[in-house]
């Protein structure tokens, strides 16, 4: 008999967490598994599901309009938000349901409750007050947003917890970041009517993009009637928490706004979890440090998602625990694979990407062919709408193989998904040139891109 009181023990009930923790049940272990909210994790719970569910509604705004040049006469609309966030909640609540009942048929210990590391074995169920011993330990708890700007008022604002729970839509909101969560609710609430202002102390939106991408969607979010300002920062935010705020900026102007959100980044949720009683290292900025198999320096702990300044992304989290599993359980050392991930921003319009962007790949590759098309797609020419659609396929002239594609318009995240699986694979070019087009439809562009728009010679455009 062990002498422990599980053989593998979970901290965190998310997505990484809880596959860990039901399939090692399922293999006959003694799994505790404690989450101290709700069970799902950020994804689920208060991340990319309502987000993406938000963002749907978001969208009828500009369909009605579409509808018109189809021959669709479409009444007086109007949108009821306490609607929708009752419906996002009943949803929500039914998936959390589907990850407890996982958990229970596979005879994993679910603990609703807040869990500390008091050892490299020993684990504080607060909510119990009752410390329990396991043999191996996986932290998995996630993290957090980011509360302050360093401006005066910041605890006036709300971040992506409290967004998916306000009692009624802002007329107007501002919006603190540049990045996914920032780029994705400006968006959200435009589509919905509201007045939007995205402040972004960065020369650009989305850094780390294709610049191309970051350029394009800049002008559609503008075309959109978001205000954005590049290039500043909130000085202070004045006002009540409940009522009208108005926000002053590093530029001498003032905003006012029904809601103020930062979306200025993400820490790891490790604080006052311990760690320092099982001695598990951390890097600077609080995320724990583990190796190229997700193990921390504590040779019975590991770590995986959010929590390890890995790749922030749900299925990056699942998949690091897949390979825990394939390690640790079956005898098959599997290092997580990090490279060529495709991602998706549900902006709208919205992008999918997999792999470089020109800037990045120009300095990797000596010598880069671009092919690149910036068109409007069928669906908005009867409609009207002058968004437009981008996409950039960025291949090394040596290999012949595609380094990069990024695309910018509807349905770009289904495309992202399976254009990911070719890119891995390290299709080439002349793959994509063999490929029979799908008309008429907007992605057939990827494969009957012929000739370079132009070349990237040692990072430097040719044009």
């Amino acid at each position: 008999m062990s002498q422990y009181d599980y053989d593998f023990f979970v901290i965190g009930g998310g997505s990484g967490g809880v596959r860990a923790g039901r399939l090692i049940a399922g293999m006959g272990k003694r799994v505790g598994i404690a989450e101290e909210y709700r069970w799902g994790g950020t994804c689920v719970i208060r991340g990319c599901v309502p987000k993406k569910l938000m963002v749907y509604a978001s969208q009828f705004s500009e369909e009605f309009e579409a509808a018109k040049g189809f021959g669709w006469s479409v009444g007086e609309s109007s949108f009821d938000w306490k609607v929708l966030i009752a419906n996002k909640d009943k949803e929500i609540d039914r998936l959390e349901g589907l990850y407890q009942k996982g958990l229970a048929n596979n005879k994993a210990e679910a603990i609703n409750s807040r869990a500390e590391l008091k050892g490299k074995h020993e684990i504080y169920l607060k909510s119990l007050d009752q410390t329990v011993t396991a043999e191996r330990i996986l932290i998995a708890v996630g993290g957090t947003p980011t509360r302050t700007s360093s401006a005066q008022g910041d605890e006036l604002c709300i971040t992506s917890d409290e967004v998916f729970h306000l009692e009624k839509m802002p007329k107007s909101v501002v919006i603190n970041g540049g990045g996914y969560i920032a780029v994705e609710f400006a968006c959200i609430f435009a589509g919905m009517g509201s007045k939007v202002t995205l402040v972004y102390r960065g020369e650009q939106i989305l850094r780390g993009f294709d610049n191309d991408i970051r350029n394009a969607l800049y002008e559609e979010m503008m075309a959109k009637g978001i205000d954005i300002r590049l290039g500043t920062t909130f000085d202070k935010v004045e006002g009540s928490k409940e009522g009208n705020k108005t926000v002053y900026l590093s530029d001498g102007t003032q905003v006012p706004a029904d809601q103020v959100m930062l979306a200025i980044g993400r820490n790891a949720a490790t604080k006052e979890l311990g760690l320092e009683h099982a001695k598990v290292e951390m890097d600077a900025k609080g995320f724990v440090k583990v190796d190229d198999y997700s193990k921390t320096n504590v040779d019975n702990i590991w770590a995986v998602g959010d929590v390890t300044n890995r790749v922030a992304l749900t299925p990056v989290a699942i998949h690091e625990s897949m390979c825990l599993i394939e390690t640790e359980f079956k005898n098959n050392p599997t290092k997580p694979d990090h490279d060529l991930i495709a991602t998706a921003v549900f902006t709208q319009p919205e992008i999918g990407t997999v792999g470089l962007g020109e800037e990045d790949a120009g300095q990797k590759y000596p010598e880069l062919n671009v092919f690149r098309a910036h068109f409007r797609p069928m669906k908005n020419t009867l409609s009207g709408s002058n968004e437009k659609m981008l996409m950039k396929i960025i291949v090394d002239v040596k290999s012949d193989i595609v380094v990069g594609l990024h695309v910018m318009g509807h349905g770009a995240g289904e495309m992202a998904q399976t254009l990911g699986i070719a890119i891995k694979m390290k299709a080439t070019k002349a793959d994509f040139d063999q490929t029979m087009a799908v008309h008429p439809t907007a992605a057939e562009e990827l494969v009957t891109m012929y000739s370079p728009s132009y070349k990237v010679i040692n990072g430097e455009r040719q044009e």
